[in-house]
């Protein structure tokens, strides 16, 4: 049974933690506007102190910390949609959101997709990518094969 898990983008970064940081510490959020959310960080710095809460929206402790590879699915996706989407200046200076008929859009196709899909940015050629999971392996597995 897997309690966490990663897109193989960060595989090799909770690979590293696992190997050289005292493992992978899961805080959940004490935000009360944003209740699902958490994060992961190494459970150690660097000279191995317990790393410090990664946000004030999280709890004081870590809610576990796992330190066997074993109990991390690395999930790797699929590009199953790219289309051009508009984009207009954020309330923030400097940045940039997307249109709300392009947020629409990627929401809706992302329905489509299916449950488990997701999206990211290409930002060279400013299109949205729907992704969906292909298949999932072991954090283990996977840092047997990326040796």
């Amino acid at each position: 049974m897997y309690r966490t898990e990663c897109t193989e983008e960060n595989a090799p970064k909770f690979a590293d933690w696992i190997k050289n940081r005292g493992g992978i510490a899961h805080w959940r959020s004490v935000d009360l506007c944003d209740p699902g959310k958490s994060w992961s960080t190494p459970a150690l710095t660097p000279d191995g102190k317990p790393y410090p809460k990664p946000t004030w929206q999280a709890d004081n402790e870590p809610e576990f910390t796992i330190t066997d590879p074993s109990e991390v699915e690395v999930i790797l996706y699929k590009e199953v949609k790219r289309f051009h989407v508009g984009i207009k200046p954020a309330s923030r200076m400097w940045t940039f959101e997307c249109t709300e008929a392009a947020s629409k859009r990627i929401r809706k196709e992302c329905d489509r997709a299916g449950e488990k899909s997701t999206y990211c940015f290409d930002y060279d050629t400013q299109e949205a990518v729907i992704l969906i999971p292909d298949k999932s392996q072991s954090l283990e597995d996977w840092m047997k094969e990326n040796a």
